[in-house]
């Protein structure tokens, strides 16, 4: 039980900080409005990198059904618990942008325009363009997916240095590839706040756009992770 407790925490956590940083950056009378691109992509290496530290000996710290999902594929984890991690991902997911919503209430009421708060919650296309929207996910998750596993050749590594490590990964794919799709990299990230935007009673909220998000950032993300679990252990390290 304690793994899915951590999963659910976790991603919980996760969302709070993630979703968090965009309302604060963007949503009209936040303090920090206007802070831009680059705090975003700080805080949500920050964001994933702050539970990490705390449920990384219980879970593993996947938070992501894209790893998840990847990582049962090549055997490094059990495919009896992937439905279990990917339930408590998305419910976590669900929670921590529920949370965000509780506290910036005040933020979205004074936000006129739909896409922003939409974007508080979720990811969209600079571009919309299905085939290449699904390729800049399936890369980015790739790079993340392919780096983590690439950490096990680190000789020496100190433990919880690795968490450090997934930091920088997550950050080095927001600032490169994150102008395209806003990088989700993990269904759940996406998935479940969509879910929240989708439920809550947010004051001129807009679409839920279920028809990119049930699409490019899940599909995408486990493309992208399966075949980088897949090229790592193809590679005669």
């Amino acid at each position: 039980m304690l793994p899915y407790i951590a999963e659910f925490l976790g991603t919980m956590m996760l969302i709070i900080l993630g979703d968090g940083v965009v309302a604060n950056v963007n949503l009209n009378k936040s303090g920090m409005k206007g802070a831009g691109a680059v705090q975003i992509t700080l805080a949500w290496g920050l964001a994933v990198l702050v539970p990490a530290f705390i449920f990384g000996e219980a879970s593993g710290a996947s938070f992501n059904p894209a790893l998840t999902i990847a990582l049962a594929v090549d055997g490094s984890f059990a495919w009896s618990m992937v439905p279990g991690y990917v339930i408590a991902q998305l419910a976590g997911a669900f929670v921590g942008a529920s949370i965000v919503y509780l506290l910036f209430k005040g933020q979205f009421d004074a936000t006129e325009d739909p896409g922003t708060k939409l974007g508080v919650f979720c990811t969209g296309p600079s571009i919309p363009n299905t085939g290449l929207n699904i390729l800049s996910e399936a890369v980015g998750t790739f790079i993340l997916v392919f780096a983590i596993k690439g950490i096990g050749n680190v000789t020496g590594l100190s433990t919880g240095v690795d968490k450090l490590f997934v930091f920088g990964i997550i950050v080095s794919v927001g600032m490169s590839l994150g102008g395209l799709t806003g990088y989700a990299i993990n269904p759940a990230r996406d998935l479940g706040p969509r879910l929240a935007h989708a439920v809550l009673p947010i004051k001129g909220k807009g679409d839920s756009n279920f028809s990119y998000g049930l699409v490019v950032p899940i599909v995408g993300p486990i493309i992208g992770a399966i075949v980088a679990v897949l090229l790592y252990g193809a590679i005669p390290w």
